[in-house]
């Protein structure tokens, strides 16, 4: 199962990781995400990596639970934060309507398409009426293993077809942009804000 092999990579390369990504300058997504939030808003860093962002929310001053599927990523995190980073994986997210926005970045690409859909349906209901989400994918069409883990690529086109199976949530931006870290700007990325409908219903 592509979970498995990619939480191992986590944990026997968690310092590795978290030296590639803690000190890249993620400011220009960063504030284009809390743009759309309200003052005080509830944020979920889901698969929070190293920390980063959850940091940087906190100090512009809301409220953030962070969680990720690595327990290694998760104590390193948790001690670079100041807060817990919950051990969680991204299928057993069960919270209806509390979240005005979900941080998702480069974590939920992880997923296959199937468990992707799911996912994103908990997601949506984790959102509050009018609430957002971002997340991020590698951009292409290529869908396995790469690297000790296991990757969904999308392009504009495909996601387009993949978000049309979810009716309470819509695109509201896209844009492509080069991959931040040194010496990985060739490769590029997909990144989305969507935007849960006012009128969508989460106790189905």
């Amino acid at each position: 199962m592509e979970r498995e092999k990619t939480i191992h990579y986590y944990n026997v390369n968690a310092k590795e990781f978290i030296a590639g990504t803690i000190s890249v300058d993620f400011e220009f997504t960063q504030r284009k995400f809390i743009d759309k939030l309200p003052k005080n808003a509830a944020i979920l860093d889901f698969g929070c990596g190293s920390g980063r962002d959850t940091k940087y929310f906190i100090s512009q001053g809301y409220q953030v639970d962070a969680v990720d599927g690595s327990i290694e990523l998760c104590r390193l995190a948790s001690e670079y934060v100041g807060i817990e980073v919950k051990h969680t994986f991204f299928n057993e997210l069960a919270q209806v309507n509390q979240y005005d926005g979900i941080w998702a970045c480069s974590s939920i690409l992880h997923l296959s398409l199937d468990n992707l859909l799911d996912v994103m349906l908990k997601m949506v209901i984790a959102l509050k009426d009018n609430g957002i989400i971002y997340t991020s994918f590698k951009y292409g069409t290529f869908a396995g293993e790469r690297n000790g883990r296991y990757f969904t690529d999308m392009t504009e086109e495909s996601f387009a077809s993949f978000i049309k199976q979810i009716d309470d949530v819509m695109i509201e931006e896209q844009w492509v942009s080069s991959d931040v870290r040194p010496n990985r700007g060739e490769e590029k990325w997909l990144n989305l804000i969507l935007r849960k409908k006012e009128t969508a219903v989460t106790n189905r």
